[in-house]
């Protein structure tokens, strides 16, 4: 096992990359060695790892943009110090020094010919950390694959290595099941042939991708990619060809899915790049053809979104959702927000958020979707507004709904 106390000074900071290119034996060297290391501040992304859960130290203190995977028992635990920032925040955020970053873990593919590795399907916000990171710590792991759209990085660049050989992480997803389905098919009449898509990963985007197999010439920029874009791409569906930038590639900052999508990475026109570019609202407001889909935990009345808390637990992040919102709805074409009609025996269409947090305001939001239908809010006031989100609630909630909005107006 590597030794981090040569390469930790006394109080310096550490980052890691996240979900798929998370590097596993050199986070768990850190929670072994965090003893004889002393208290440190780190920051990471998406984690998968239990035994950040099982087993996180006192001596560390752990920072995050979100609560997102393994991370929600943390927060639910208050070990967690969640930082309420857009994702495209998160390069300037390392840059001044915000973010812990005197030290930083990777994971890389084997070194090339001339003795670099690329970040592989972690470029996000570890491509932005890396520069303003003094000592970086490689694990060369031989099936990470190396990706392009990100500069290498040189092997004497790290101030140390581990070599492993160990399958990447596959992301932990559930079927779309007919709820899912449902609401897809909603989402899919408000794409059209030639927009470029944006969407996180999880059931209901599979669902949506599924959904889109009519469509034609659709292109792809987003945070983050799963195995819904084989499927597109082998139908001839995802060819970016009428898309403003980047034109016939599909850009993302991540991959999440199974072996299968990290395997086939070398021949799909995929180019990763970094937080900065991908979340940049320079980026964006290039995309005019840019159609975000996100999803939410609960909308009011009003076509507010809050996708962070769930009864009093943060298991959500602000996350790029403003920053593709606000695009979409600026400069794009449109801004979806996706979610369930009900969670539980509850309505997740409120009078008023219940968290009380407001990830995307309203002014970012044209269209709200359940399964029950789409609630078109661009141009509408406040009354219309209420009118058509009751619409598209679980039915046996909207009588009550239409008595709040009574009792608001």
């Amino acid at each position: 096992m590597i030794d981090l106390t040569r390469y930790l000074a006394p109080g310096a900071g550490v980052w890691w990359g996240q979900a798929s290119a998370e590097p596993q034996p050199l986070v768990h060297a850190l929670l072994d060695q965090i003893d004889r290391l002393g208290p440190r501040r780190a920051f990471c992304g998406l984690s998968w790892d239990e035994r950040l859960t099982r087993e996180l130290p006192e001596a560390l203190r752990l920072v995050s943009y979100g609560g997102l995977g393994e991370l929600r028992v943390l927060s639910r635990a208050g070990r967690l110090d969640v930082l309420p920032c857009h994702y495209s925040a998160l390069p300037r955020m390392f840059a001044e020094g915000h973010l812990p970053r005197d030290v930083g873990f990777v994971q890389v593919s084997p070194p090339d010919a001339d003795g670099t590795c690329s970040l592989g399907i972690g470029v996000d916000y570890a491509a932005d950390a890396v520069a303003h990171t003094p000592v970086l710590i490689a694990e060369i792991n031989q099936r990470m694959p190396a990706t392009v759209g990100t500069p290498r990085i040189p092997l004497r660049r790290f101030a140390a290595v581990v070599e492993t050989d160990r399958p990447l992480r596959q992301a932990p997803e559930r079927p779309p099941d007919s709820t899912d389905q449902a609401i897809a098919r909603n989402v899919a009449q408000l794409v059209e042939d030639g927009n470029t898509l944006q969407m996180g990963v999880g059931p209901l985007p599979s669902a949506v991708l599924d959904g889109l197999v009519g469509h034609r010439d659709l292109g792809f920029h987003s945070g983050m990619i799963s195995d819904g874009i084989l499927r597109l791409v082998d139908k001839g569906v995802l060819t970016g060809a009428r898309k403003e930038i980047d034109r016939g590639v599909i850009v993302t900052g991540a991959a999440l899915g199974s072996t299968e999508l990290y395997e086939r990475l070398a021949g799909l026109p995929v180019e990763f790049r970094p937080a900065s570019y991908t979340h940049a609202p320079a980026t964006l407001a290039q995309l005019r053809s840019l159609v975000s889909v996100n999803s939410a935990i609960e909308v009011d009345l009003t076509g507010q979104v809050g996708a962070e808390v769930r009864r009093g637990v943060l298991i959500g992040a602000v996350g790029g959702q403003v920053d593709f919102s606000r695009a979409a709805a600026l400069t794009g074409t449109r801004s979806i927000i996706a979610l369930r009609a009900r969670s539980g025996d509850r309505s997740t269409i409120r009078p008023a958020l219940q968290a009380g947090v407001v990830t995307t305001s309203r002014s970012d939001v044209d269209v709200v979707v359940t399964e029950y239908g789409a609630a078109h809010l661009r141009g509408c006031g406040l009354a219309e507004r209420a009118r058509r989100l009751i619409a598209i609630a679980a039915p046996e909630h909207q009588e009550a709904l239409e008595r709040a909005a009574l009792e608001k107006s």
